[in-house]
């Protein structure tokens, strides 16, 4: 399994939000280059970066702090955060980015989300973040009309090969992650499956590794020292 330390922009600094919501927070790092590195030096050869003002706005206000995280290590990192044209998809690809993460568009505008993966293949991923068993676009602020496996299951279907799976009401929230969820969508999915939002201990990525899952994101948990990076890359391999 490979774990994706997170790290999510806002003003070029590193921050995280509790539950998806804006007016929740906190600020971890004036400076996300020296996360990136520290990352990379405790063995993360993954890395999954939001641009939380571009989940808003729809541009890439923090490409910049993405070049310097990109440049600083040779990890891969996918970038999500409000990517609605494919000439946003090309910024970030030009800019080193490995993988794209579409979410709002790819729910809005599904000839988009075609157009995207004939041009740009396995370098985009599509990121389902699921409120109350819906999907929820624009920044979590609403909800869609489709189901969360549902849309999992058209995603694949489009020729989607990695999804980014967010229960939003464990995001952040360091109550543990929605393993049911991900068994459910290991069982009925063929692609690449990334579990996101909740893990917060070294027994939820024991429990992601057992289900034979693609992917964990480890975000808060990180930063307040719930989960020993070295130790959950251990368990992950």
């Amino acid at each position: 399994m490979k774990l994706f330390p997170a790290i999510d922009l806002f003003d070029g600094k590193a921050v995280r939000l509790f539950k998806g919501e804006y007016q929740q927070m906190t600020v971890y790092s004036e400076n996300p280059t020296e996360i990136a590195l520290d990352f990379y030096n405790k063995g993360a050869k993954c890395m999954h970066v939001v641009d939380l003002e571009g989940a808003k706005s729809g541009q890439t206000p923090n490409i910049e702090t993405v070049k310097r995280l990109v440049n600083a290590t040779d990890a891969f990192v996918e970038v999500g955060g409000g990517i609605r044209s494919e000439q946003v998809v090309e910024r970030y690809l030009n800019a080193g980015v490995n993988r794209v993460i579409l979410g709002t568009s790819a729910v809005e505008n599904p000839e988009f989300l075609k157009s995207c993966i004939k041009e740009f293949g396995d370098k985009i991923a599509v990121g389902v973040d699921i409120k109350d068993g819906f999907v929820a676009i624009k920044g979590w602020t609403e909800k869609s009309a489709y189901s969360g496996v549902d849309f999992c299951k058209k995603m694949q279907d489009e020729g989607v090969k990695t999804i980014i799976c967010t229960d939003i009401s464990k995001d952040g929230a360091m109550l543990g992650t929605n393993h049911e969820l991900y068994k459910k969508l290991k069982s009925e999915l063929s692609i690449n499956v990334i579990a996101s939002g909740g893990v917060s201990s070294i027994e939820d990525v024991k429990r992601l590794k057992e289900i034979d899952i693609y992917g964990a994101i480890i975000g808060k948990a990180y930063y307040t020292g719930a989960i020993d990076l070295v130790e959950a890359l251990k368990v992950a391999r």
